[in-house]
């Protein structure tokens, strides 16, 4: 009785093995896919609540082989909501969306909490024909709690919201993020104040609907000297304005209330039909 047994192990062990060695022999056949790069349009999603482990991002190429020449404009972004909270073991960056019941448990008001804001800023103004050009100087991002952050302008900025807020979790814990496979720091943390980063003879604009001095953005880039680079500040928060002390002039650029992506978006139209950049 216990030889057939013996054989009966045997044989199943074989089949086994040759199933083992079928699906081995099969992996080999097909090439492994590579991974896709943080940002990218049809990026990996992983699954609900998995912490992205994030190595670096992209960089997106400029069409102008000497972006530097010529005047330019850096972007400045005020008061953005870029906060981390520790909800139940993990750390993650708060949102009015996901974060409410948390954050009402904790006395505050989910509507303030809004980097979805800074998102599309940040996408606009990196998208734009002026930062293809090369003529998008810097962005720098100034947070609600005061912390001063500099994105360069070749960054490609990931398309979800859900990897825009791993990005910057990982930039507020370890204070930058470097290129993809190079060491060079496309987004850090620098120090205060914002000022002693901008150009001498730069003409510092901020943007508010609550100021009485309402222009045409056209007619209003229009008018600067051709060799001075121009620096706006928009505030990316849901309420509120901005409040500065370091601009040379403060205007509105439309009669209603627009969010920071579209004035932004005005902003590269004016300066695109003054710099001829079609």
């Amino acid at each position: 009785m216990v030889r057939p047994y013996a054989v009966k192990g045997k044989k199943r062990k074989t089949r086994e093995e040759k199933y083992d060695r079928d699906e081995e022999e099969a992996a080999e056949q097909v090439e492994e896919p590579s991974k896709p790069a943080m940002g990218d349009e049809n990026e990996t999603q992983g699954k609900e609540g998995e912490q992205f482990e994030l190595e670096g991002i992209p960089i997106a190429p400029t069409t102008d082989q000497n972006p530097k020449s010529g005047p330019g404009v850096i972007f400045i972004l005020e008061k953005a909501s870029l906060e981390i909270g520790k909800v139940g073991k993990t750390e993650q960056l708060l949102n009015s969306d996901d974060h409410a019941n948390f954050l009402k448990k904790k006395g505050k008001n989910p509507a303030h909490y809004r980097p979805d804001i800074l998102h599309q800023a940040l996408l606009m103004v990196l998208d734009s024909p002026i930062n293809k050009a090369g003529r998008l100087r810097c962005v720098y991002v100034k947070t609600e709690d005061g912390k001063l952050i500099e994105i360069k302008p070749y960054v490609r900025i990931p398309r979800t919201f859900k990897r825009f807020s791993g990005v910057m979790l990982q930039l507020l814990q370890k204070l930058s993020i470097s290129a993809v496979g190079k060491r060079e720091k496309l987004m850090r943390m620098i120090k205060n104040p914002v000022t002693q980063y901008l150009p001498v003879n730069s003409r510092k604009v901020g943007l508010s609907y609550s100021s009485e001095k309402l222009v045409s953005i056209q007619k209003y880039v229009a008018a600067a000297e051709n060799n001075t680079d121009l620096v706006f500040v928009v505030g990316a928060m849901a309420h509120g304005k901005v409040e500065t002390d370091y601009t040379d002039d403060f205007v509105s650029i439309c009669s209603y209330p627009l969010s920071a992506a579209y004035c932004i978006t005005m902003i590269c139209q004016a300066l695109a039909g003054k710099w001829n950049i079609l």
